[in-house]
Order: C-alpha cells, then structure tokens, then sequence
C-alpha cells in the first residue's frame, strides 16, 4: 500500500515539472512546417470540425507530448523521427507565448 503511494506520489510530481525550454520563434516555423496550422488554425485557435484549440494556455507539456505522440481520434502520431523532442518543445513555447484573446473589457466599443 505505502509502495503504490509513493508510486503515485512520484508520477503526480513528474506530471507537474515545468516543460522544457524552447524557442517560440522557431516553435511558430515548425508549428507550420509540421502542418499543425492546417488543423489546429495558425494561432492555435482551433476549429470544432478540425481540431481542438491548443493556445493560449496549453495543457501540461507532459500531457501535451504523450497526445502527439500518441494520439486518439482523428490526429496522426507523430514520432520522435518526425518531432523531435526538442521540435516539440518549441512548439509547446510558441502555443505558451500566445496572447490571450480579446475580452469585452479591452475593447474600447464593445464596452
């Protein structure tokens, strides 16, 4: 029981370690390089009978590299042959640096 615990304990603190660093300049070539774009919109925005938005805000990068690497549905898988860790991570910087979208609040006629 204690073993399982402990177990558990140290998957929940791999899960939260922050991502790796990388470059959201290069991350944005290969985000369309790779053909993201054309699923997933040029700004992560998403579309319902695409595919789900992945910015701003992206789900942990540990989450997000297990789904591209193994995804369900509709996506394709794509390896370490064809992502890099390190390509894959820029992409995971490009999708964290995008700005929030527009609210009511910062749109000087819509308030």
């Amino acid at each position: 029981m204690i073993r399982i615990a402990v177990t558990l304990g140290i998957l929940f603190a791999l899960a939260q370690v922050a991502a790796p660093a990388g470059d959201a300049k290069n991350g944005r070539k290969l985000f369309v390089a790779d053909g993201c774009y054309q699923c997933h919109g040029y700004e992560g925005q998403g579309a319902t009978p695409t595919g789900p938005r992945l910015g701003p805000r992206p789900i942990a990068f540990a989450q997000f590299s297990k789904y591209v690497r193994n995804p369900t549905g509709q996506m394709p898988p794509y390896t370490i042959k064809s992502i890099p860790d390190k390509d894959l991570a820029d992409i995971y910087a490009f999708l964290q640096s995008l700005p929030a979208p527009a609210t009511v609040d910062s749109i000087p006629a819509l308030r």
